[in-house]
Order: structure tokens, then C-alpha cells, then sequence
């Protein structure tokens, strides 16, 4: 089992840069951000923490673009995983994002890992055109648009939300695929998503049944036909319990991915580096 680490991004603390830095000083596996392109000021979507349209953190409003962020990480870190945790790709357009991400895993050497959400806050996605009964099939089509793209000589594609005629796209992804995990809740509608369309699963920070979910999950790539079996990275809550954590390891969780402060350098190295002595024991 590997182990990443997750900041939540903002215009105070520690810069992605300096944190992903210390995150593979310290051994840790893959270095995640987060995306909010801005938080409507009214609102009648619920976060899923609170039930309410209040928000329990005042850093979705101070959230730094991801593949910003990410990129600032390039050049002071050489092994270290780069990641959403998640992305939003449905409120950008797919040519330009699929060259963004291209040109980040092409500049970091082929260390991308795309993680990818269908949206909480259906006020933000409505600022930016989304049809939210139609999200899904968004996300789909943008997924397989940019795939076409990182794949393709020549790449085209004709769907309901995105269309395109034969084009020239470079840089390629330095990956011959660049992962794709789905952040979403554990129930049967979402695995079979993720079975026809993804990598993996990224469980939310609030999700119960793991042990469960990995089963569904499972049980869905089978019924998908997919060969190996799906990615699973699970979001840690909390405090880490090395217990815990074993079993998630003898359970088939390829990743474990922990929350990390956004406090000063020295205090984020120091808080990093006390983690990865908890977890030294569980990884490979």
C-alpha cells in the first residue's frame, strides 16, 4: 500500500511547491491538491459535511488552481506522485485541459494522477454551463475526449458536449495512461461509473463501509469485463490509525492518502515527517 498526502490549497501556509517538497522528503508516495474555481456566494447546494449551504472551511473560497499549484512542484521534487484530489474537469474546456494536464505530466516526467469528482456544489457547476442532470455524461465524454487527445496521432470526437474533427495535440502524456480515480461516494450507481469509465475509486472523507465498498466496487469491474482490478485510494479521516490502516492494506486499498496542515514549512516538515514514522511499518 503507498501513501500520498493531501493540502488543502490556499493563498496562506505553506506553497504547494515547498509542501510536495517536504512530502517526498519524508517518503510519501504522491502529493494531491484540490479545485474549487469560486464559491457562489448564495447557495442552495448542501456541502456534504455540514447538510447546509454553509461551508466548514473558509479555504474553498482561497483554493489555488490546481495544475498551478501542481506545477510549482515540478522542478523541486523528482519521484513524488502529482495529483487532484479532486478535479472538476467538466468547468473547463476539454482541448485546453487535456493540453494542461499533458504538459504538466510531460514537464514532471510522467507523474500525474488524475483524480476527478462529478460535483457537490451544482451552484458552482451551474456558473460554468453544466446541465446538472447531465454531469455524468459530461464527465464521460470529457474523459474520453482528453484521452483521445493524449492518445491519438490524429485525434477527433463527436459526443453531446464535446465535438471536434480530426486535430494535432502535443505534448503527449509521458504515462501511456494517465490514472484516472473517481472521488465519489461508495454505492452501486458510482461503481459501475467508474467500471466503465475510470481507474479507480477515492473515497470521500466521510465514507463508512469501506470494506464494502471495495467488494461493490469490485463486483462492478467483473460485471464491466475489465481485466486486473480497479485502483483504491482511500481518503484517511482524521488522525491516522496504524490498525486501521493495516486492514485497509490486507483489504486490496492501493493507497492511503492523508491530510496534511497548512501551517508554516518548518511546522508542515516537521508534522510530515512524524506521520510517515506512523505509517513506515505498512507501506509497500
Amino acid at each position: 500500500m503507498r501513501f500520498g498526502v493531501t493540502l488543502f490549497t490556499s493563498d496562506r501556509g505553506i506553497t504547494p511547491a515547498a509542501a510536495a517538497r517536504a512530502a517526498e522528503d519524508a517518503g510519501f508516495d504522491a502529493f494531491y491538491v484540490p479545485e474549487h474555481t469560486h464559491i457562489p456566494a448564495r447557495r442552495e447546494a448542501a456541502h456534504p459535511a455540514t447538510g447546509d449551504a454553509s461551508l466548514p472551511d473558509d479555504r474553498y473560497m482561497r483554493t489555488l488552481d490546481p495544475w498551478v499549484a501542481l506545477g510549482t512542484a515540478i522542478p523541486v521534487t523528482s519521484t513524488i506522485r502529482l495529483g487532484t484530489c479532486v478535479a472538476l474537469p467538466v468547468e473547463h474546456d476539454p482541448l485546453t485541459l487535456a493540453k494542461t494536464i499533458a504538459t504538466v505530466d510531460h514537464l514532471a516526467g510522467g507523474r500525474v494522477t488524475l483524480g476527478v469528482g462529478f460535483g457537490w456544489n451544482l451552484d458552482e457547476l451551474r456558473d460554468h454551463g453544466v446541465p446538472i442532470g447531465r454531469r455524468r455524461t459530461m464527465l464521460r465524454e470529457y474523459l474520453e475526449a482528453m484521452k483521445t487527445l493524449w492518445d491519438d496521432e490524429e485525434a477527433e470526437y463527436h459526443g453531446e458536449f464535446v465535438e471536434f474533427d480530426a486535430a494535432w495535440a502535443w505534448p503527449k502524456p509521458v504515462q501511456s495512461r494517465v490514472p484516472v480515480i473517481v472521488g465519489c461516494a461508495g454505492n452501486e450507481k458510482n461503481f459501475r461509473w467508474i467500471a466503465r469509465n475510470a481507474d479507480g475509486w477515492m473515497t470521500t472523507p466521510r465514507e463508512d463501509g469501506v470494506d464494502a465498498g471495495i467488494a461493490g466496487l469490485r463486483r462492478a469491474w467483473a460485471e464491466a469485463g475489465r481485466d486486473g482490478a480497479p485502483l483504491i485510494h482511500a481518503l484517511v479521516p482524521g488522525r491516522p490509525d496504524p490498525d486501521e490502516l493495516a486492514r485497509w492494506r490486507d483489504l486490496g486499498v492501493t493507497e492511503a492518502i492523508c491530510g496534511m496542515p497548512d501551517a508554516d514549512e518548518p511546522t508542515v516538515a516537521a508534522y510530515l515527517q512524524h506521520l510517515a514514522g506512523r505509517v513506515a511499518h505498512l507501506r509497500g
